[in-house]
């Protein structure tokens, strides 16, 4: 049996012993790109290379990164849908193409990973009025012993990435699946249904065309290749599982949730389910950095870890348990990602912090509840919640509304679960709505504004440890053409006397015309250098250090100008918290 560990371990080792340099997964929060609140793929980290940036690594790489994806949470609890997940990926910068990815992929799965070729199927691009059939990489599939009968053509919903914003980087791509001994679903069954027979296993993206504003695509000079496998999915394939969730990867955290839950089998339980896959998420975004709180990542965070706690008082945990799970997720992971050990203390009393809050959130929730009940009239015969006032409930205190169900009907009274499922609707589409509207710019704005705002960051970030303290660390950052947006560590309000000194400290860089200069060296050097930056597994062997003049010197991926004084002024608008210990600036540069 082949466990995530070895599958890991075999992936990086595989490329790497065909020249790719191992890169250290990014965090879950991306740096300096406003269009999207998580890592969601491990190619967000490499868009500035993607785009054309020299990469300190090379042109060929291989990692193993964390994502988080939350537009599927609420269906997280059936045997597929995670939230946290492990990305396998290997790229080639402007250096080898179709035929060679291609070749690479079709030897790890049938060599390394010993999957029968009578098990494989691919999937090619079919063409459109953009871009022609990719009879190019089915030619190579077929050379390789794939017969023309299990390689399908498929559109660009499901064979063509890109661009990630309005212009950019885009091209087909080629999708391998694994047949599993299943029936067939009917006489249509393919790799389109979704009746389980047909399972995507890796994605080679082929990035050949760069779509203009006009909407052409023209061929790229410098070809891309950027490919992903999920290794929760791979290691339930490999293991014969039906789902991951039946893998090792939860097998801890699921004999604690049925120990406390007193449960025999939690893994076919929907309740434990969430609170597993949820606990491993949560883990994950306190070891990065991120706290429980109202907005962006924070939200997201609270929300998961609510959810999770929810969902253990359905199954019968009625002691506090997150902080436990917590353990258990570093003990399982603490070797692939030495941070979480590092972080360990921090993740627990975050999520006993959290656990205890949700506690009193409930109780005013329950007030609330009953003060509703209350103003009834004794007379009245058929008593009615409505769904916006358990929408209300919900959304201000986390008030599960089955709960406020069971408490309506020991007092005689019905919810309105319509207009409550109505309400709840309005409020994913909004949210959604907000996640299109930050993904619609395009990763990594490279435009003359957003890069200027990149510069300063650098700036302020020296400014703020200058004011404050050695203590302030970056956070966050998100940066488009109008302003950027800048969290750092930090336990307190800043004053409006402080913030003043801050702004004046950026402006007087800025007049002094500083060069800003970049330089490739070791991880070692720049330790040594006294460089800023969050040294550890993140980083591969070599980075790019970005100095300004004697005011900042920072480990960056990012766009930059040549001289300050191209920026304009630097003015604050607004000093927020972000989430507990994390404060939040808004800034812009006036011309």
């Amino acid at each position: 049996m082949t466990t995530a560990n070895q599958l890991r371990r075999a992936y990086i080792d595989f490329f790497k012993a065909r020249d790719h340099v191992e890169i250290g997964s990014a965090p879950l929060v991306p740096e300096n790109d406003p269009t999207v609140l998580f890592t969601t793929a491990g190619m967000h980290p490499l868009v500035p290379f993607l785009l054309g940036e020299k990469h300190p690594a090379g042109s060929r790489l291989v990692n193993c990164q964390k994502c988080i994806r939350t537009g599927d949470i609420d269906e997280v609890g059936d045997t597929t849908h995670l939230t946290f997940f492990e990305m396998l990926g290997n790229w080639s910068l402007g250096d080898y193409f179709k035929e060679r990815a291609i070749l690479y992929s079709f030897e790890f799965l049938t060599s390394v990973l010993e999957i029968p070729l009578a098990r494989l199927w691919v999937s090619c691009f079919a063409g459109d009025e953009d871009a022609p059939r990719d009879q190019e990489a089915a030619a190579v599939w077929h050379s390789l012993g794939v017969p023309e009968s299990r390689i399908v053509y498929l559109g660009k919903r499901h064979n063509w990435w890109g661009p990630a914003g309005e212009t950019g980087p885009c091209g087909p791509d080629t999708e391998m699946f694994v047949e599993l001994a299943l029936p067939d679903c009917g006489p249509d069954c393919g790799l389109t249904c979704n009746c389980g027979k047909y399972v995507e296993i890796w994605n080679d993206v082929f990035m050949q065309y760069n779509k203009t504003a006009a909407g052409s695509f023209e061929p790229l000079v410098r070809k891309n290749v950027d490919t992903g496998m999920g290794l929760e999915r791979v290691t339930a394939i490999l293991q014969d599982r039906r789902s991951c969730y039946e893998t090792e990867l939860f097998a801890n955290l699921f004999a604690l949730i049925g120990e406390l839950a007193g449960i025999s089998n939690p893994i076919a339980d929907r309740g434990a389910r969430i609170v597993a896959e949820h606990m491993r998420a949560a883990a994950f975004l306190l070891c990065d950095g991120v706290r429980p709180g109202n907005v962006d990542q924070s939200y997201v965070l609270r929300r998961l870890i609510r959810r999770a706690i929810r969902e253990g008082r359905k199954i019968g945990i009625h002691e506090m348990f997150t902080p436990a799970l917590g353990e258990v997720v570093v003990a399982d992971y603490h070797q692939a990602y030495p941070e979480l050990r590092e972080q360990q203390a921090v993740i627990r009393d975050e999520l006993q912090r959290e656990e205890d809050q949700f506690a009193d959130s409930l109780e005013r929730g329950m007030r609330e509840f009953n003060k509703l009940i209350d103003k009834f009239p004794a007379h009245v015969v058929n008593k009615r919640i409505s769904g916006r006032k358990a929408f209300f409930l919900y959304e201000t205190y986390g008030f599960p509304v089955e709960l406020t169900c069971e408490l309506a009907r020991e007092r005689g009274f019905q919810v309105d679960m319509e207009s409550f499922e109505e309400a709840y609707r309005k409020h994913q589409e909004k949210s959604r709505s907000g996640a299109e509207k930050k993904f619609k710019g395009g990763l990594a704005d490279h435009s003359e504004a957003a890069t200027c705002l990149h510069t300063a960051t650098h700036l302020l970030h020296a400014a703020l440890r200058q004011v404050l303290g050695d203590h302030v660390k970056q956070a966050g950052s998100n940066i488009n053409a109008e302003r950027l947006r800048f969290d750092f560590s930090h336990p307190e309000k800043v004053g409006r006397e402080q913030l003043d000194q801050i702004e004046k400290l950026v402006n007087e860089a800025i007049e002094q015309d500083l060069p800003v200069e970049c330089r490739e060296m070791s991880v070692e050097e720049a330790r040594n250098s006294q460089a800023i930056g969050l040294f550890g597994e993140r980083y591969g062997e070599r980075v790019k250090v970005f100095r300004i003049g004697d005011r900042s010197l920072e480990i960056c991926g990012g766009p930059h100008v040549g001289r300050t004084g191209e920026l304009g002024r630097f003015k604050i608008r607004k000093e927020e918290s972000s989430s507990r210990g994390i404060r939040r600036i808004k800034a812009a540069l006036q011309s």
